[in-house]
């Protein structure tokens, strides 16, 4: 099993290396969902968690870690400012019982990756 862990770990750098950008695979830290980065930017990943669930956690990480700027549940948008970073989390409903979280986040219009790698895991740790 550690080999394969170590096996695992070394071909995911390697493809970091070759690829010149982060694909991150986040699904194993948290249950349920699978997280990728789709851009040098963004953290996405599907959830089995309800939205309204989602949302409310959404809503109380976004709060704990920057000033909001706009909420709107309907459309599924939170904008908020964070380490002097701008961030954008969505949430689309995929089906009644999944959801696709999407974290962005900018900081003086440069991609900030790791903030939106860790708003996205504190978002979907707040749902367990």
């Amino acid at each position: 099993m550690k080999k394969l862990a170590a096996f695992c770990v070394m071909v995911s750098f390697l493809f970091i290396s070759i690829a010149g950008c982060a694909p991150l695979i986040v699904g194993a830290l948290v249950g349920g969902v699978g997280g990728y980065a789709i851009s040098n930017d963004t953290m996405q990943g599907e959830s089995d968690t309800p939205y309204d669930t989602l949302w409310n956690a959404a809503e109380r990480i976004s709060k704990v870690r920057g000033k909001l700027k706009r909420e709107d549940m309907t459309r599924g948008v939170i904008e908020l400012e964070a380490d002097s970073s701008k961030v954008t989390i969505q949430l689309v409903r995929l089906t009644r019982a999944t959801t696709r979280l999407k974290v962005s986040a900018h900081k003086y219009y440069l991609p900030n990756l790791k903030l939106a790698q860790d708003i996205f895991m504190k978002i979907m740790e707040e749902t367990k």
